[in-house]
């Protein structure tokens, strides 16, 4: 099985990184393989709202996120992790997201998703809501943890010290391999939800 994390965050081994490397530990006791890519270094545009990608099957734009695509496609769960900027997502990942979630077709239904917000005090709430977002419209089952998906820190490496964010980094992950496992089985024995033959596409004026 394998884990895609994209971390947001463009500080290299900052603390973010921590929160994801409590996660990383337990995925590769739980002997799932783990790629992380570090999105906040890049330089990602938003989405202009082509439609170009429903005709060439991934973004017109040909950066990381047509590599991710390939990546995400693979995955049996992805861990979305962002440093929070007044009360939000680095806007770097949202544009890798809107344009990774709105342009890659294949079925995502039953992949698990998490997210993870790492801040100095506040706004880690809003940014774990606007992050699950893409998981919930996508079919995916989101995992949870003993806590919400937070960790805290200021400084480079003072997330280190917060050991309850730590451990429910640890936990999540621990939930996430196990749901991950159980998807499988019931894959195997009863395949994946039916869809309708249809969508249904009701504007509101």
């Amino acid at each position: 099985m394998k884990v895609l994390i994209l971390n947001g965050s463009p500080r290299i081994n900052g603390n973010t990184s921590i929160g994801i490397g409590e996660m990383v530990k337990i995925f590769n006791e739980e002997n799932i393989d783990v790629e992380v890519v570090q999105v906040g270094t890049h330089d990602i545009r938003g989405c202009i709202a082509c439609g170009k990608c429903a005709e060439l099957g991934k973004c017109v734009f040909d950066d990381l996120v047509n590599k991710v695509a390939e990546s995400f496609k693979d995955a049996d769960g992805l861990v979305v992790a962002s440093p929070v900027y007044y009360a939000s997502a680095n806007a770097t990942l949202i544009a890798l997201l809107d344009r990774l979630f709105y342009s890659a077709k294949f079925d995502k239904t039953m992949k698990v998703g998490a997210s993870i917000a790492c801040a100095r005090r506040g706004g880690c709430s809003a940014t774990f809501d606007e992050l699950n977002k893409y998981f919930t419209i996508s079919g995916m089952p989101v995992a949870s943890s003993q806590y919400w998906n937070s960790i805290h820190g200021a400084a480079k490496g003072e997330a280190d010290l917060d050991l309850e964010g730590k451990q429910t980094m640890r936990v999540l992950a621990r939930n996430m391999a196990f749901l991950m496992k159980s998807i499988e089985l019931g894959k195997e024995k009863f395949g994946l939800p039916a869809k309708e033959e249809e969508k249904c596409w009701t504007n509101f004026i």
